[in-house]
């Protein structure tokens, strides 16, 4: 039995199915999942009260949060460094800062590709904020990301039932740009796969153009324009992901890898194909 505790210090596109993606029908055995979650806030207060958690004795954690140089994600962490626990974030993408993670014993998915929201009380409100992480999960979903969270912690998870544990544990330490997401989507068609990368690539801007209206710009013109500008792009990025998964449906090509009741990645890519 593999026990795989979740951390959720506030939200990014993926934080929405991550503790979802290893037993998408709810009928996997040999696994058991928990979540601590605080919700938008990721504050050093947020931080101190996930401690509480680590009494469920997980075999490993899983810490997502935007931004994992943050206080709060750093303070989170310290609590964390003892226990085998996987960082999942936005940042950070530089390598000595990823390194630093790897020699603290962490390890990490870091996601380029998981756009920052348009988080200013000029432009945005609850339904903007659905509608955004709805846009980011589409793509997530379609090209690439969803598979690679699921084959690394699966991979974690697998070294748990032959009888690893603690600091035995290999531990991901990917830098999750376009062009290694796009690999992992399971695309047969090459336009349907250059879209799904046009898509990535436009998610990984988004973050570029809303940042700066986040954190620097003060005249709400600038806020709300940059803001939508960014949101927009989300949008076209949503469509893209659409589009080429619609290519490969049309061709019946469309590559699913589902679980099986023992936790085995099957596949099978024809609609009445019988996983394998």
């Amino acid at each position: 039995m593999a026990k795989i505790g979740f951390i959720k210090l506030g939200n990014l596109g993926m934080s929405q199915v991550i503790d979802l993606v290893q037993d998408e029908i709810a009928a996997r055995e040999g696994i058991s999942v928990r979540v601590f979650g605080t919700g938008p806030k990721m504050g050093k207060a947020e931080a101190a009260e996930t401690e509480a958690f680590k009494e469920w004795g997980a075999d490993f954690y899983v810490m997502i949060s935007p931004n994992s140089s943050a206080p709060g994600p750093t303070a989170a962490r310290e609590l964390y460094k003892d226990v085998p626990c996987i960082v999942i974030s936005d940042g950070p993408t530089k390598k000595d800062d990823r390194q630093a993670l790897e020699d603290a014993g962490f390890g990490y998915i870091v996601m380029t590709v998981d756009p920052l929201i348009g988080a200013k009380t000029e432009f945005l409100d609850a339904v903007e904020m659905a509608s955004f992480n709805s846009d980011a999960m589409k793509v997530l979903s379609t090209c690439g990301v969803v598979r690679m969270i699921q084959e690394e912690l699966d991979a974690v998870a697998a070294q748990v039932d032959e009888g690893k544990s603690g600091k035995d544990l290999e531990l991901p330490h990917i830098l999750a740009k376009p062009e290694k997401c796009i690999e992992r989507a399971g695309f047969n068609n090459p336009y349907a796969k250059a879209k799904a990368l046009a898509a990535l690539h436009m998610a990984d801007k988004v973050a570029q153009i809303n940042f700066p209206a986040c954190f620097m710009m003060k005249e709400i013109e600038q806020v709300t324009l940059t803001t939508a500008t960014g949101h927009e792009m989300m949008r076209a990025a949503a469509q893209l992901a659409i589009d080429a998964r619609e290519i490969e449906k049309a061709n019946d090509s469309v590559f699913r890898q589902p679980h099986s009741k023992k936790g085995v990645q099957m596949t099978k890519t024809a609609l009445y194909e019988k996983p394998q």
